[in-house]
This record gives C-alpha cells, sequence and structure tokens, in this order.
C-alpha cells in the first residue's frame, strides 16, 4: 500500500496451514468421528472437505479450553445481546475486554446522556502520516439497544468493581493497516427494493448519517465468498443474508443456553473463515488486516492481565465469531508474544457521538433495507418472551429509571474445559423446531400495514388485509417454514397492496420496516455535545425553539422591537456559511456588504443536522474560530485562486466584521493576484472587488491600503495579459470582458495612485484579435479610450451587414457587442441599434439559427447585462403598437443642423445699474470680503466701464496681452482712446482670432 504506513511487523512465524487434530479423548470426538465418516460418504475419501470439517472441530475445542472466556457475537444481533444479558448476569465478571477501538473508551460514559442509537466517532481534519487526499479521517462506531456491545457497556459502567477494557485497534491503526489502493471488496448492500419501490429524500438523508466514515465492524459475521453466500441463499429459499441468518441463527439460538450458544457460534466463525482461507487465497490484504487484529487483541489483554494481576477466568473477553475462531499464535492468555504494536502517527483525532439510526448502520455495512429495524422488534419480543432483564445505562434517554441499583455479586466458577460438554452434536441432529402460527400477531400486521399504506396514499382496503394474511402463510409453507416471518409478511403485503405504483414518497417495503419497528434515529444529548454545539444552543436560546429535534422548524426575528436577537441572527448566518444545506434556511431577509435586516424568517433542521454541527467542535471552540480557520485554509492553500481569496475577504467582512482578518485576507489576495498567469477568474475578480470598493467607500473614511494596492497592481496585471488574452483560443469573451471590465472600472484610482494610462493605450493598440466576437469587444475598448469614435464604430457595423462574406458572421460581432457592456455601458444605445439592424436585415436562414445562441448567451453570460439593453430598448423604441408604423429609429433620422443663437447686445453699464439698485447684496458681499474703500462714483454714460478698472490693474492687462501676443504696451492707449479694445484687436487681428477660436471650442 503506497502512501500509508505498513502493517505491523511480526516477528513470529504464521499460523501453521494443516490444523492439530485433537486427541480422541476430547470433548468433541464423537462428533469428529461423525464428521469424518460424512466427508468420506460425500467425497469418496480424505480431502479437502474433511480438512474444514476437521478443523471447524478443533477451531470449536480451542476456543472453548481457552482460559478466558471468550464471547462470540455477531452485530446488532438479538441472539447475541440476550445471551450476552443472560451470561453477564450469571458469570458478573470483574473485567470485561470488549472488541473495539481503544482510544474511544472515554466516550462511552456519554452514552447515557444520549438516545439510542448513536455512533462514537474518531474524527481528524488534519493528517499528518497519511496521504493529504485521504483528509479528513472520520472512523465511527454504531452502538444500538440490541446489540450484545451494549449489554456488555451498560452492565461495565453501571456496575461498581467492574473494568471495561477495550483492545481492539485504535482509530490511527485503522488507517495505517488501511488498503486502500489494493483490491479489497466492500460489503455490497443487500435487498433490493420491490416493484416500483425506492427510497425517497427522507431515507437517503437517514441514510447518510454517519457521512463517509469508516464503519468499525464488530463482529462481523458473514461469508465474503460470493459464491458461498450465493449457495446458502438459493437452498435456504431466502432474498438476502439478513433473512437467511434470521431464519436459520437468530430463531434457533433465541432460546439456547449458553454452552450452546457459544459453540454454535465458534462454529459459523470457523466455517467462514476456513471456506474463506480456502476458496479466496488470494484476497492477502483483507486476511493480514484481520489477523492483524486478532494479534492486536490478544497482546492489549495480555498486558492488561499481567499489569493487574487479574485472575482470567474473573474476565470476559467479547469479539466478533470470526476473530474468536482464530488460528494465530497470540492466540489465549498462554500464547506467544510476538506481536508488535506499531506507534500512533502524529494525526490529532477528535473524539465524539454523533447520531446514527437503523439506515443509517444498514447503509454502511451492506445489510439489507428494514434488517436492523426487525432486529429491534425481535429483540423486544425476545424481551417479552423470556422475561430476561437486559442491562441499561442509568438515567438513558428513553429508558425507565431502574428502581434497584446494579451490584457486583460474587463471580460464578468459570466451568473447565474437561467439564465442558458437547452440545453441537445434539444441536446439529435436532430438526428445526416450527413454530406453530400466531395468528393474532399476524392479523393485527395486517391490519396494520393496511392502515398505515390508506394513509400514504394506496387504495387498500380490508381484502387486501385478509390477502396480505393469506399471502404471508402461502410464502412461509413454500419456504418450508410453520410459522410466516417478518420477510415473508414484507414480501406478502408488497404484493397484494402495491401493485404497479407508488403514490407518495415511500413504498410499501418502507411502511413495513417502519410498522415493525421504525428507523429509530438517535440523538447526542446536550451534556455530550462538543463545546462549540452547546454553544450554539446557547446562543440560539432566545429564540426559544427546541434546536434539538428532528425537523423543520420556522423562527421569526424582529431585531426592531428585540435587539437581543441580532446576535442570534449573526449565528445563524455563520450556521448558513458553515452547515449544509437546509440547516439553516433564510425565508426573509439577507446578508450582504453594507446591509442588514431588521426582520428575518429562517427554516432551521439542526436537530437533523446534528452530526455536521458535531464534527464543527472538532475544529474549534466557538464557530467563529471555526470559520476564520476555514477562511484562511482556503486563502493559504496551494490551489487557491485570486477569486477566493477575495470570497475569503469578503466573508470574513461579512459573517465575522473582522477589520484585521479582512485586511490580511486581503493582502494574500494581492500575492495570488500578482502569480497568477491566467485569467480564468477574471470575472469573478471583477464582481468581488467592485463590491470590496464600494462598501469601503460608503463605510470607511479612507480605503484600506491592500485594496489601493490591489486596484494598482491589478492594472497593471491585466494591462500586461491584455494583448495575450485576446489571441487566447482558451480565453472566453466573457473573461476578456471581465478584465477590460476591471480596467476601465480601477482606472480611476489606479491613475490617482501613480499608473499610466499609456499602458492601456498600448495594451489596446497590441491587441490582434482573430474571432469576431473578440474583435466587436476590441472596437468597443477603443470607443471608450477615443480612439474610435461612435460613428466609425456605426459605420463598421453597417459595414459588417453590406458585405456577403461577413454576414454569416454578424451574430457573433453581435455576442461581442453584448459583452462589451460589461466594462462599456455607455454602448447600449449602439448595440441595441445593432440587434435592431440584424433582425432587419440579416435573411433568415442566418438569423433564426443564431436567436437561441443570443438568448443562451444572455442567459448564461450577460444576465446581469440583459436588464441594461432592455431599459435601453424601452427608452428607443415607442410604447404604443400604432406608433410603430410611423416610427424612425434614431440612427435613421436626418442629423439637425446646428443653429447658432446671436448675443443680445447688453449695455455696459448694466452690472453697474443693478449693483446701485440693490446696494444691500454689494454691501454685504463687500463686508464679507473685507473691503472698506465704499462706493465709487458712478462713471458717465460716454465713459466706458472698463476703463478705469485698466487703469487700476494694468499688470492684468499685460498679462493678457502677453498671453495674446502683444509686445505693445496698451494700458497708455487706454488713457489716449475710448475703446482700447478695438484698438487692440484692429492692430493684432491673428491673437484674437485665436482667442475667439479658444473660446468656442470651451
Amino acid at each position: 500500500m503506497s502512501g500509508a504506513p505498513q502493517s505491523p511487523a511480526r516477528r513470529g512465524t504464521p499460523a501453521p496451514a494443516a490444523d492439530t487434530v485433537t486427541a480422541p479423548g476430547s470433548t468433541f470426538a464423537a462428533l469428529r468421528g461423525q464428521l469424518h465418516e460424512a466427508a468420506a460418504a460425500f467425497a469418496g475419501g480424505p480431502d479437502g472437505l474433511e480438512d474444514i470439517l476437521l478443523g471447524m472441530v478443533d477451531d470449536v475445542d480451542r476456543a472453548v479450553r481457552e482460559p478466558l472466556e471468550i464471547f462470540p457475537v455477531c452485530h446488532h444481533s438479538p441472539a447475541s445481546a440476550l445471551a450476552m444479558a443472560r451470561r453477564l448476569r450469571e458469570k458478573q465478571p470483574r473485567v470485561v475486554y470488549l472488541e473495539l477501538c481503544e482510544d474511544m473508551a472515554p466516550l462511552l460514559t456519554e452514552l447515557r446522556n444520549c438516545r439510542l442509537p448513536v455512533a462514537v466517532q474518531a474524527f481528524a481534519s488534519e493528517v499528518k502520516g497519511f496521504p493529504p487526499e485521504w483528509a479528513p479521517l472520520s472512523v465511527v462506531a454504531p452502538i444500538t439497544e440490541a446489540s450484545a456491545e451494549y449489554q456488555a457497556i451498560a452492565y461495565a459502567l453501571d456496575t461498581p468493581g467492574v473494568e471495561l477494557v477495550l483492545v481492539d485497534r485504535s482509530s490511527d491503526h485503522v488507517f495505517q493497516w488501511d488498503a486502500r489502493g489494493e483490491p479489497v471488496p466492500e460489503p455490497a448492500a443487500e435487498g433490493a427494493a420491490g416493484p416500483g419501490g425506492g427510497t425517497g429524500p427522507a431515507e437517503h438523508e437517514e441514510a447518510a448519517l454517519h457521512g463517509e466514515a469508516v464503519g468499525v465492524e464488530i463482529g462481523d459475521l458473514r461469508p465474503r465468498f460470493a459464491e458461498l453466500e450465493e449457495h446458502l441463499l438459493r437452498h435456504g429459499r431466502v432474498r438476502h443474508w439478513s433473512e437467511w441468518w434470521h431464519q436459520y441463527v437468530e430463531l434457533p439460538l433465541g432460546d439456547s443456553d449458553h454452552d450452546t450458544y457459544r459453540q454454535v457460534m465458534f462454529l459459523i466463525g470457523s466455517l467462514f473463515r476456513r471456506l474463506f482461507r480456502r476458496l479466496a487465497p488470494g484476497d492477502a490484504a483483507r486476511t493480514r488486516v484481520d489477523e492483524d487484529r486478532e494479534r492486536y487483541m490478544w497482546t492489549r489483554m495480555r498486558e492488561h492481565l499481567a499489569a493487574t494481576g487479574t485472575d482470567p477466568a474473573d474476565c470476559l473477553y467479547i469479539c466478533g465469531a470470526f476473530h474468536a475462531a482464530s488460528r494465530v499464535e497470540e492466540f489465549g492468555v498462554a500464547g506467544a508474544d510476538t506481536f508488535t504494536i506499531t506507534p500512533r502517527s502524529d494525526t490529532t483525532w477528535q473524539y465524539g457521538l454523533i447520531p446514527s439510526s437503523h439506515a443509517a448502520i444498514e447503509a454502511q455495512f451492506g445489510l439489507a433495507s428494514g434488517s436492523v429495524s426487525i432486529a429491534a422488534a425481535e429483540w423486544a419480543k425476545n424481551l417479552r418472551r423470556t422475561r430476561v432483564k437486559p442491562y441499561r445505562l442509568e438515567g438513558q434517554a428513553g429508558t425507565k429509571k431502574s428502581r434497584a441499583k446494579q451490584t457486583a455479586a460474587p463471580a460464578v466458577p468459570a466451568v473447565s474445559a474437561t467439564d465442558a460438554d458437547d452440545r453441537l452434536s445434539g444441536f446439529l441432529r435436532r430438526p428445526p423446531v416450527l413454530d406453530a402460527l400466531d395468528e393474532a400477531e399476524l392479523l393485527g400486521w395486517s391490519v396494520d400495514i393496511v392502515r398505515a399504506a390508506r394513509r400514504n396514499g394506496y387504495l387498500a382496503s380490508t381484502a387486501d388485509a385478509i390477502a396480505v394474511f393469506e399471502t404471508s402463510i402461502l410464502l412461509a409453507g413454500m419456504r418450508d417454514r410453520a410459522k410466516p416471518t417478518p420477510y415473508d409478511f414484507q414480501d406478502a403485503a408488497v404484493t397484494c397492496i402495491e401493485k404497479d405504483a407508488v403514490p407518495g414518497r415511500r413504498d410499501v417495503r418502507r411502511l413495513v420496516e417502519i410498522m415493525l419497528g421504525g428507523d429509530r434515529i438517535g440523538r447526542v444529548g446536550y451534556d455530550a455535545l462538543p463545546p462549540l454545539a452547546r454553544d450554539v444552543h446557547d446562543r440560539l436560546a432566545p429564540l426559544g425553539l427546541k434546536l434539538q429535534q428532528r425537523g423543520v422548524q420556522r423562527a421569526l426575528l424582529d431585531m426592531a422591537s428585540r435587539p437581543e436577537l441580532r446576535a442570534c441572527s449573526d449565528v445563524l448566518w455563520m450556521l448558513r456559511r458553515l452547515m449544509p444545506q437546509g440547516a439553516a434556511r433564510p425565508i426573509m431577509g439577507e446578508r450582504a456588504l453594507g446591509e442588514r435586516s431588521i426582520q428575518e424568517s429562517w427554516d432551521l433542521s439542526i436537530g437533523t443536522h446534528q452530526r455536521a454541527l458535531i464534527e464543527l467542535g472538532y475544529e474549534g471552540v466557538s464557530i467563529e474560530q471555526v470559520l476564520e480557520q476555514r477562511l484562511r485554509r482556503a486563502a493559504y492553500a496551494p490551489q487557491a485562486t485570486t477569486a477566493t481569496v477575495l470570497a475569503a475577504v469578503e466573508d470574513a467582512t461579512l459573517y465575522l466584521g473582522s477589520r484585521r482578518l479582512a485586511d490580511e485576507l486581503g493582502t494574500r489576495a494581492l500575492e495570488v493576484l500578482a502569480s497568477e498567469r491566467s485569467v480564468d477568474g477574471a470575472p469573478e475578480v471583477l464582481r468581488r472587488v467592485r463590491r470590496l470598493l464600494a462598501y469601503y467607500r460608503t463605510s470607511e473614511p479612507v480605503l484600506p491600503p491592500w485594496i489601493e494596492a490591489f486596484a494598482k497592481t491589478g492594472y497593471a496585471h491585466y494591462c500586461t495579459l491584455l494583448p495575450t488574452a485576446f489571441a487566447d483560443e482558451d480565453a472566453t469573451v466573457g473573461q476578456v470582458a471581465a478584465m477590460l471590465g476591471f480596467l476601465f472600472s480601477m482606472e480611476s484610482l489606479a491613475l490617482s495612485l501613480g499608473c499610466d494610462r499609456a499602458q492601456l493605450e498600448l495594451a489596446v493598440a497590441q491587441s490582434r484579435p482573430e474571432d469576431p466576437a473578440r474583435t466587436a469587444l476590441l472596437w468597443a475598448a477603443q470607443v471608450q479610450l477615443g480612439t474610435l469614435s461612435r460613428g466609425e464604430l456605426r459605420e463598421r457595423c453597417a459595414a459588417l451587414l453590406a458585405n456577403p462574406l461577413v454576414v454569416p458572421a454578424y451574430p457573433r460581432y453581435l455576442s461581442g457587442f453584448v459583452h462589451a457592456l460589461e466594462p462599456v455601458p455607455a454602448l447600449a444605445d449602439v448595440v441595441v441599434e445593432a440587434v435592431s439592424n440584424a433582425f432587419g436585415r440579416l435573411p433568415d436562414p442566418v438569423l433564426l439559427p443564431w436567436l437561441p445562441t443570443l438568448i443562451t448567451t444572455l442567459r448564461n453570460e450577460a444576465a446581469d447585462l440583459a436588464p441594461l439593453l432592455i431599459r435601453e430598448a424601452g427608452r428607443i423604441f415607442p410604447g404604443r403598437l400604432a406608433e410603430l408604423d410611423a416610427w424612425v429609429p434614431p440612427w435613421r433620422a436626418p442629423a439637425p443642423v446646428p443653429v447658432r443663437r446671436e448675443r443680445a447686445a447688453t449695455p455696459a453699464s448694466a452690472g453697474a445699474a443693478l449693483l446701485a439698485a440693490h446696494p444691500a447684496a454689494c454691501d454685504a458681499l463687500a463686508g464679507l470680503l473685507g473691503c472698506t474703500e465704499g462706493w465709487a462714483p458712478a462713471p458717465g454714460q460716454d465713459t466706458p466701464g472698463g476703463i478705469p478698472l485698466l487703469a487700476a490693474h494694468p499688470a492684468a492687462c499685460d498679462a493678457v496681452a502677453g498671453l495674446l501676443g502683444c509686445t505693445e504696451g496698451w494700458a497708455a492707449a487706454a488713457c489716449r482712446h475710448d475703446s482700447p479694445g478695438a484698438v487692440l484687436t484692429a492692430r493684432h487681428p491673428e491673437p484674437a482670432t485665436a482667442l475667439e477660436t479658444l473660446l468656442a471650442g470651451a
């Protein structure tokens, strides 16, 4: 396995291939002789069959004789749980060794604060010593009430003086020994959906409660050879393995005694183990992992026995039946100490409890749909029938409080190996016990399923209930069963009720599962939640909702009347950013830069997504810390782009309000922009930097230094890439338009910071596009820069329509003009004119195929530009249909002739007369300016009003004369002539003409 530490080193030799034959005088000597005769009769002599049969007996004999009592179990088996409850009350062991990851032990005490089923989880978001693509690492061990593991945990935690020791490999070793990259088959899901069946969204959601976690198989007992499993299913007349196990193992072992149960489970484990080794010898990876787990567990148990000095007779070892029939040298208390446990990696693991469900367990371990629910119903039925008192943790949610406190009783001496009786021979010879038909139970099932079907839209009636009842009995008889099992009843209900359609989201098979036991979904209690999850519940307490309940709840926030709800709003927006979609969904209200809602409405399903909230707790102690870590991780990731870093800046400002973090991430965005050599993210960069710039301009007194540097660097960066982008076939028209939009929108800011506009002009002049759409985009850029007039652009568009060779490509030019509205929105009227001319002049073979392209372009790439075109078209085109016939487009209307208006002659003394008529205003202005000279005498009618002013300020006159090119002083001439201006104009006509031209242009 490449990329991961290899399996631990083995200093001992592997188990011998040939099994050791037990002495004829042993406990199972009679059974061994019978199997030897059977093998000879069937096979005609000694061969592999005899080795398998006799080896199975040797495995059972070896496990039974072990001084440390081994209790074999099956994963979530009611029979195993019932036998475990009985044995714990009889033996009262002082030490319980359990096949479960040893690093999960501290979490087991929190089970009393949860409602089962739940899963113990080990989680690592950052990996060290493993391939980075494996992250995040997650291991779960689901626990249900109808499991032998839970009975042992409840007994050990609530009984004084009892020690619970987990002996299986740690979560770190699970991935150290992981055979990723090797052909290790995963267990296939059993039980296909019935006719018209399938699971709805709710079932998929419940089956995904464990996420992508690796499941720890506690007591996995299933044939690992496909041909063997198919053979058992065919001859057992069942559909899947869960039904076979229920029919041929669960029911026979439900009433068996302890010795019979152990020997049968040892025999089954040995059978599957030996057949797997013989029939699939090439699957060495899975065999190696199984044997390593057995060596690991026995090594840990011997270490604990040596350290504590505990008598093995006072201990109980609970493991899967597959591992109980082990042949490794380290097996047993007296086994060889030849196994070296490798150290853990440097990965930091977080531990917690997450909610689980029957559907999640079935999906993760490849069980048939509904098998765990049926097992839970069988467990409850066995308790009522046998009156066995199970073990439950004190204070366990959903259970009644026990009145009598459990106390440790003296341990019952273990039965010695020599006193053990052979129970296998009698069990294998005994004919199957045929249970009598319980008509009341079957009739109740039939009535209940019809009632449930009618509630879910099926047209079921009493006749269907009778048909289900009779068909269940018929199917059981066809399968050699006197009493219909839940699987027989399920098949009968599907056959009689479902017909050919499913009216609702649940089919009949799913309704039977719900009716028999339901898909119980666990819940982690408040006290067992990590600090972050508890903090979220505390901060959302003002909402007054039961957030731990599953389902959708509506939250109404009126921040105007209740300002304390603003903190709840902040938490909800951060949860929406961090948790999966649907956990917190806003119905009314939004959160944008510079905007805050005063009223909000939310649909919350935090209880449904409790696993996601718990996994957030593995990353930090508050949601603010987790969000900040994720933003930093996204910004500093090796594959981070400028757009992703700017998105992190926006989120830091939007959700955290942290100027420090925003400035840090903005500096990072500047570094990433300088290192980019492509324009793939230009549209997203443009949108985000525009939003950030608008926000800072309205909310901050000055712009942050990083965004000024970003505008300056981006201006130079995109100017450099612009000629290449115009010629690059991989760059889209939208990306090039976004580059131009950045350059034109940031131009004023960049120029104020020291950039040179000539750089942009040179970049546009060096661009040589060949594509029609990019050519149109270049023309729009030239119009914006002033190197191309709007009239010349119209002439080029008209020339394109007049050229028959270019007409088929004209729609592509129009696509470029549409994208040009991003950098040059002032060209909206020209684009409307070009589109109108296209509709008016293009032939139908060209126009009609192009229309879908235009609509697709506007919808996918220029959705925000369509309103601009529509608004401009509404301004140009007539508003009424009747006016359309007489309407003339503005671009076709004759240009208006400019009319020069003559200025009316104004008397020279008009201003003086106005001041004399209103002296108060002039006095107030003079006082404001500090003038104290008073009013000057009014000039006569023959005296020009400007002459005294010219005489009083000759320097200004000389400066104007120098500007106009006059070398002669005319201050003296003003004293000799009544109109010095006329004299000056007559003697120097050229400066006067130049001045008139200059003023006319201004």
